[in-house]
């Protein structure tokens, strides 16, 4: 029997969303809750990520807009037979107990918006919903937090330089294209003028989420502990009891009396597990824009304890072009009038507009038969003088992105794709056939601008297909793209407890786990903004109601 140095009731090793929420929830009813982060900073890939959660009937939804029903129906519509991740009971987990965490962290004080208006990623199926289910955190004030301020993972507002709430982004970005989209520009750039004004610093996007969780976290006495590393799983008698932990370098057994919970994230960085478990979507990992700390050894821990697993192969994939241009538009441009994807015989093979994860893995798919790891954006002149580039470039590319190579440039689509070693009968027969129906706002082929979701995040003042457009201005251009992605989203089996599952099936006792160290329940897709940051943060509440006897 191993010597404590520290008893709780309740061990979270990872403070993203799910970690967090967990304890805070452990916390609230009573029991004695820790977080264990093994960096320097609090927050997680949550922190790092838009802060959206996609829920369907949670209680920022207006009455009768939407049901259980529509909800489980949009389920097995979009994600199917994917896996024990996704099982109908896990399913039905996270439709009654979603709304009840997001009732409960109302309760605790947090203030959310609904993002009314930002569809579901397939509204046009069935249950699918064009206002959207997702919700986010207001605006927060960094100041309450404190001496936590400091300790955030940085978040999306840092990057892109403004205070804007995620749901705003789209129409920012289109700040030159409509009337609608120049208003929210101003009110995000009015934010960001008296914020700076009044020295109060706002936290937007997944920075305003995990810092009012924090901040409920700290009220309730829940420790985080940062730089701090989980080194094995305690068992005794065949039941987790606790953890391993290394902290200022002294080693130490941490007791958890009813339950541990593994929100660690997932192994996006770890490229021995990539090139083991990716399949047919292999990558090193090289192209992930995940957390750093996503690097697999809490998830290699529960394997050798016999933890079943599914999905490895999978990822948030988020196709981008390569780190050289930032955070840049250039990511969004698939989305845009006027470009296209194309393989290396300059033949489309999918919806541009369509779910990032959904193109990512047709660019995977593709690749089987021609060359689309990485493929090729193409996009004309109209493209060039109508959107915004980068922070400080609109209608106008960077002139070192063109002086680097990087973006290729050529007077006819043969004479480009000779510079890109792309086919140049296909890109010229390609480009032809696109643009007769494209002309019309139309995409027979693949359905682009069909759906509420493509139109949301195009051009609002390119008519009559916001995200249709076609290349008819020389000259043209293209660059790379690449199967970035955001995390890995494939690993320990759960049930609808969130307890993790041996090889028979049976649960491990006392060991729990949820986010991205798990085998989503979104299955292979991505349903709406923030599902898997929803998925992380309903199965944390799961898995300390259910660890801690907590009845709903």
């Amino acid at each position: 029997m191993p010597e404590w140095d520290s008893v709780y009731d309740f061990v979270s090793v990872g403070s993203g969303g799910g970690g967090l929420v967990g304890a805070l929830r452990a916390a609230d009813a009573g029991f004695s809750a820790l977080v264990l982060e093994k960096q320097a900073l609090v927050g997680g890939s949550t922190a790092m990520s838009g802060g959206m959660v996609w829920l369907p009937v949670n209680p920022l939804l207006r009455a009768g807009e939407d049901s259980y029903e529509d909800g489980m129906a949009y389920f097995e519509e979009v994600v199917g037979d994917s896996g024990p991740g996704s099982s109908r009971e896990r399913r039905h987990a996270y439709l009654t107990d979603g709304p009840r965490m997001i009732t409960f962290l109302q309760g605790a004080g947090m203030r959310f918006k609904r993002c009314d208006g930002y569809p579901d990623y397939y509204d046009n199926r069935k249950g699918g919903k064009a206002a959207g289910r997702s919700i986010e955190g207001l605006p927060y004030d960094g100041r309450r937090l404190g001496e936590w301020r400091h300790k955030l993972q940085p978040g999306l507002a840092a990057s892109i330089g403004f205070p804007a709430m995620t749901e705003e982004i789209p129409a920012m970005m289109h700040f030159n294209r409509s009337l609608g989209s120049l208003r929210v520009a101003g009110r995000i750039a009015l934010r960001g003028l008296v914020s700076k004004i009044r020295r109060k610093p706002l936290l937007t996007n997944g920075s305003s989420l995990v810092g009012q969780l924090v901040e409920r976290a700290v009220e309730r006495r829940v420790p985080i502990w940062l730089e701090t590393t989980v080194d094995d799983l305690v068992v005794e008698d065949g039941k987790v009891t606790g953890v391993r932990i290394t902290r200022d370098g002294v080693a130490k057994n941490i007791q958890a009396r009813k339950g541990v919970l593994l929100a660690a994230g997932g192994f996006a960085h770890n490229e021995k597990m990539r090139r083991e478990h990716g399949g047919e979507q292999r990558t090193t990992g090289e192209w992930s824009m995940s957390n750093p700390g996503d690097t697999g050894e809490v998830l290699a821990t529960a394997m050798a304890l016999g933890a079943r697993t599914d999905l490895l192969d999978e990822a948030w994939w988020l196709p981008n072009p390569s780190s050289y241009f930032g955070m840049s538009a250039l990511n969004s441009a698939r989305q845009r009038a006027h470009t296209i994807y194309v393989d290396e015989a300059g033949k489309r093979f999918c919806n541009e507009a369509n779910s990032y994860v959904e193109v990512g893995k047709a660019m995977f798919a593709r690749d089987k038969t021609a060359r689309a790891v990485p493929c090729w954006l193409v996009f004309d002149d109209n493209y060039r003088r109508k959107y915004t580039h980068s922070q400080t470039s609109v209608g106008r590319l960077p002139k070192e992105w063109l002086a680097s190579g990087k973006i290729k440039k050529g007077a006819t689509p043969a004479e480009l794709a000779a510079a890109c070693g792309i086919d140049p009968a296909g890109l010229v027969s390609t480009v032809e056939s696109f643009n007769v129906h494209a002309a019309k706002g139309e995409d027979p082929e693949f359905g682009r601008g069909e759906s509420a979701y493509n139109r949301h995040l195009g051009d609002p003042g390119n008519k009559p297909n916001p995200a249709l457009g076609p290349l008819d201005r020389a000259p043209f251009y293209a660059l790379r793209i690449y199967p970035s992605d955001v995390g890995t989203c494939g690993g320990l089996v759960t049930d609808e407890h969130a307890r993790v599952l041996g090889e028979a099936g049976e649960p491990v006792p006392g060991l729990y786990a949820t986010g991205n160290i798990t085998s989503t329940v979104m299955g292979r897709t991505y349903l709406g903004a923030g599902g898997s940051i929803g998925n992380t943060m309903v199965f944390g509440f799961v898995a300390a109601e259910h660890a801690c006897g907590v009845s709903s």
